[in-house]
Parts: C-alpha cells; sequence; structure tokens
C-alpha cells in the first residue's frame, strides 16, 4: 500500500507522465527503504485495479525498471526487487570473447561515454559455443542491452534473435540476424588482402612468409587465413601457416604475419636476445593495434580497425537506440618491422 499511495501523491505532478509516475515512485520506494531486495511489486492485475492506468503502461514501467536491474520477473510469480543501485539509468551486458589489449581499449571507451549511471558487465566467452549459449541464457532478460561480440556460427543466431532487436548490439565479428537488428563490425578478408597488396614491395623483400593462425585458440576469423591463401596463390609466393611459435626458432630473411599478440611477445623476446634487426633481417606484421606496439622495438606495422571509435559507437546507440549497421574502417598503419 505504500506503493501504490506514493504513486497516487505523484499524480498531482503535472511534470510526470503516468509511466514516469510508476517508475518513479518504485525508485523512491527502494531508496527509502519501503521496498527492499526479494519484495514482490503489486501484480498489474492490482496495478490496474488500485491506480486505474492501462495494463500496457504498466508492463513498460516494470520493464524499464528491469532494463535498470532493480527488479527481475519470475514466470508466472510476478516481478521482485533485486537491487538498491537506484542511481544506474541502466544495465548494460558486454560479451567479449576475452580482455585482449584492443578489446580493453574498446570497453575503456565505452565505459567512459556512458559514463557512471550506466552499469556495464563483463563476461568472456572465448570462442567456445557452449559457453556462450550458457552465458546468453542465463544474463537474458536481465539486462537492459546486450552489446555482444558473437561467434562467427549460425548455430548461435536462433539464440541471439530472443533477444530484442532494440535490445541487442553485434560488435567486432558480424553475424547475419536480419534488417532489423543493428552491428558495428569489422570486415576481415578483404581488408586483410587489400592491405597485403599495398604492402607487396616490402612482403617480396622476404624469401618466405609465416601466419601464425589458431582460429580456435586465439579467435582469429577465417576470414584473414583466406585472405593470405589468396595473396600467395596469386603473387607466386611462398609461405606457410602455424597454429603456435615454438620459442627460438624464428629464422632470419623471413616475414611473420601475427595475429595473437602472446605469440607477438615472445616473439620479440627471441628477436630481442638473437639480435635481430626488424624491418631488415625479419619482418613482422601484427592484427589489432595498441600503444605498445606504436613504441616498442621501432613500432610495429599493423592491420587494424580503430577500436575507440568502435567504443564511441556502441555507447551512442547504447544511450540513444538509434540502429546502427557500420562495418568500420581498416587501416594499415606502417612502422618499422616491415
Amino acid at each position: 500500500m505504500l506503493l501504490i499511495n506514493r504513486i497516487l501523491e505523484l499524480q498531482d505532478s503535472h511534470l510526470l507522465s503516468k509511466h514516469e509516475i510508476l517508475v518513479q515512485s518504485v525508485i523512491e520506494g527502494i531508496g527509502e527503504g519501503d521496498l527492499l531486495i526479494g519484495d514482490k511489486l503489486p501484480s498489474i492485475n492490482k496495478m490496474v485495479h488500485d491506480v486505474g492506468y492501462a495494463r500496457k503502461t504498466i508492463v513498460r514501467a516494470y520493464e524499464e525498471l528491469k532494463d535498470r536491474g532493480l527488479v527481475e520477473s519470475k514466470n508466472k510469480q510476478g516481478y521482485f526487487v533485486i537491487s538498491q543501485e537506484t542511481g544506474v539509468v541502466l544495465r548494460v551486458a558486454l560479451l567479449l570473447f576475452a580482455f585482449q589489449s584492443f578489446q580493453e581499449d574498446f570497453y575503456n571507451t565505452l565505459r567512459k561515454e556512458l559514463g557512471k549511471n550506466f552499469q556495464v558487465d563483463v563476461f568472456f566467452h572465448h570462442n567456445n559455443i557452449s559457453m556462450f549459449e550458457t552465458m546468453i541464457t542465463n544474463i537474458r532478460g536481465k539486462y537492459g542491452m546486450y552489446v555482444v561480440a558473437p561467434i562467427q556460427d549460425d548455430s548461435i543466431k536462433p539464440l541471439l534473435q530472443t533477444i530484442a532487436p532494440n535490445k541487442l548490439l553485434l560488435v567486432d565479428r558480424y553475424l547475419d540476424l536480419g534488417p532489423e537488428y543493428s552491428f558495428i563490425a569489422q570486415e576481415f578478408e578483404n581488408a586483410t588482402y587489400n592491405a597485403l597488396e599495398s604492402l607487396l614491395p616490402e612482403i617480396r623483400q622476404y624469401g618466405r612468409t609465416v601466419l601464425f593462425f589458431d582460429s580456435k585458440n586465439d579467435y582469429s576469423p577465417l576470414g584473414i587465413r583466406n585472405a593470405y591463401e589468396r595473396f600467395l596463390e596469386d603473387h607466386g609466393m611462398e609461405g606457410t601457416i602455424e597454429e603456435q611459435y615454438t620459442s627460438e626458432t624464428l629464422e632470419k630473411n623471413t616475414l611473420y604475419f601475427i595475429k595473437n599478440d602472446s605469440i607477438l611477445w615472445k616473439f620479440l623476446k627471441d628477436c630481442s636476445k638473437g639480435h635481430c634487426v626488424l624491418g631488415k633481417d625479419i619482418g613482422i606484421l601484427s592484427y589489432d593495434d595498441n600503444v605498445l606496439k606504436e613504441i616498442i622495438m621501432g613500432g610495429i606495422t599493423t592491420i587494424s580497425t580503430d577500436f575507440k571509435e568502435m567504443g564511441k559507437m556502441a555507447a551512442k546507440y547504447v544511450m540513444d537506440g538509434h540502429g546502427v549497421r557500420s562495418i568500420m574502417p581498416t587501416n594499415l598503419i606502417r612502422r618499422n618491422s616491415l
């Protein structure tokens, strides 16, 4: 009854809509201790009877409270208070492959742009379909927005499509869920091929090339491998593909194309120990730029999108909800390693 009374009192305000009155009443009730975690809100039918608002208005208000992470709905039981963090405008679930350096740039920018009134919870699926499905199932319906770096596998489409299009944003990797779903993604195959074409004179300086590629463990998209193989065939060049780097096996007069940063750091350590000169004795081409690659050993040449800009675009979508379908440009950043 305290909540009903609070709603009736706010009805005298001509500044708030009926929807806003309902939301504000619950928020004030939680903030002042009238509603505690575990308390059940009045049923929709009771609210219709006692307050006189339309059923859809009450449902909309309760769903906004869900989006803010203040209440949750239980099947056939109603809505229950689950949080007292009333300052949160929206709870956002961010589901990424792993916390790699470039994804850290994306996260930090997203977090900064959203500000303190948005709660961002981060989850990592590690390119594991079973883990991905479990995570989505467990968090679905508990957040106001879902920002997801999807596994590029058609089997997960039906699960993602259980999330309303206006609450889901795909980032980093593209997966076609239909025209109503938003994405801010990279394109890998043509972008990688074009970058390799631009570097053809530099690449020809080396006797052979090696691509380190392990789609299972370093989450590399197949488009990179396809582009590399097509490039070698089109230009009659010698090259191999290896999953992992074995320490102290680097060879001079070789260009190494390295996607995984953990391999890159091991490789650079061996390069330093062996007194190899980057861009002369051996070449290095990396994917996904970050500040370390800009400064270490004179700079590492990279193929990369702007993850900070991706973070800004994602934050804008979360805040204003306007649909976006964008393929981010891919940049070739030339430095001394090639």
